[in-house]
């Protein structure tokens, strides 16, 4: 880019010589836009030279001379207009025509991706999606920036570029057209992105809804099968408690039956005998809860069947292996569950 020079002056050529006399990190690219310092301002734009990739160009005033920094733009005509222009006006004129072109080709771009997406629907990845806002989003970022610096060229430094306040309305109107479009892209990849992560949401509520009513059905099926499994219980307690009477009398009867007890005369024998088997019956048999069980035994006994019913068979191999659960499902009845009566 040719460049204005005063004689003596620093050499200054490309952005990380203006960074490094304003005393800036040279390495970095520009903070802002305009930096202002002691040396002089620094005035950059950004132009896009990739997807994501931005290379800064700009002028450098320092003492009222300009420097211009950074890759020279194609001429553009826009600065051809003004009655005699400087070689800094046309170069500054040309760079905000060609970044503000590469702007608006790359937002339209972005655009056609945001169509192409929602003709697809679900098929395209979210992260796709938030790539083009990503994308987007740059471009705004560089917009912005390219608006600040038309600002400052037009107020505090217009003296150093003739003429320049005759074409910068129509660029800043540009780039705010640009700056206008970005944002309608941005918001309409934003709902796109709402609406897919809306879209995820209810998939997983529906997933949630599903396993909370098989979980139900399990508690159901599990709440069932106690209560049948109850039967069983008192089944077996009454099997013990009918062990007990019985054993009481077999016992005496085996210890008087002894050859060593031929002693005790026959009449106690049978007395002992009918004393031990009618007592534990009395005392047993007595008891309210005993015959609460004994009427309600007919329930009891059904409810052992249904509960006996209900156990799945599995295989030694399947009850080893708690994750494979189709041989469960195989096992459990499908109808619904019917509660059992009182």
């Amino acid at each position: 880019m040719p460049a204005e020079r005063a004689a003596g002056s620093p050499k200054v050529e490309s952005v990380a010589d203006a960074l490094a006399q304003l005393g800036r990190p040279p390495g970095s690219p520009p903070s802002r836009p305009v930096l202002h310092g002691a040396a002089g301002t620094l005035v950059t734009v950004g132009i896009l030279s990739g997807r994501r990739a931005v290379t800064y160009s700009g002028a450098f005033v320092s003492d009222g001379v300009v420097r211009l920094v950074g890759p020279a733009p194609p001429p553009s005509g826009l600065a051809e207009t003004l009655a005699a222009p400087t070689d800094s006006t046309r170069a500054i004129v040309d760079l905000l025509v060609e970044a503000t072109r590469l702007y608006l080709e790359r937002v339209e771009e972005v655009d056609l991706k945001l169509a192409a997406t929602e003709e697809h629907g679900r098929s395209v990845p979210l992260h796709e999606v938030w790539s083009l806002h990503r994308d987007s989003a740059g471009v705004d970022a560089q917009v912005g920036r390219a608006l600040v610096a038309s600002a400052e060229l037009s107020g505090p430094l217009a003296r150093s570029f003739p003429g320049i306040e005759k074409v910068l309305p129509s660029i800043v109107a540009e780039l705010e057209r640009t700056s206008a479009l970005c944002a309608q892209t941005r918001q309409a990849l934003s709902d796109l992105i709402l609406l897919r992560n809306a879209e995820e949401s209810n998939r997983i509520a529906t997933a949630a809804n599903e396993l909370s009513r098989t979980s139900n059905r399990i508690a159901a099926l599990a709440n069932i099968s106690n209560i049948r499994m109850l039967g069983l219980t008192y089944v077996a307690l009454l099997l013990g408690l009918v062990s007990a009477v019985v054993l009481i009398p077999n016992t005496a009867a085996t210890i008087l039956g002894m050859p060593s007890a031929g002693w005790v005369p026959g009449v106690w024998v049978d007395a002992i005998l009918i004393v031990l088997a009618v007592v534990p019956v009395v005392l047993v048999f007595s008891r309210r809860w005993v015959l609460g069980m004994l009427r309600g035994f007919s329930s009891y006994e059904r409810r052992a069947r249904e509960g006996l019913s209900d156990l799945p068979e599995l295989s030694p191999d399947a009850a080893a292996d708690p994750s494979d659960a189709s041989a469960l499902a195989a096992a459990t009845p499908r109808g619904p569950p019917t509660a059992p009566k009182p």
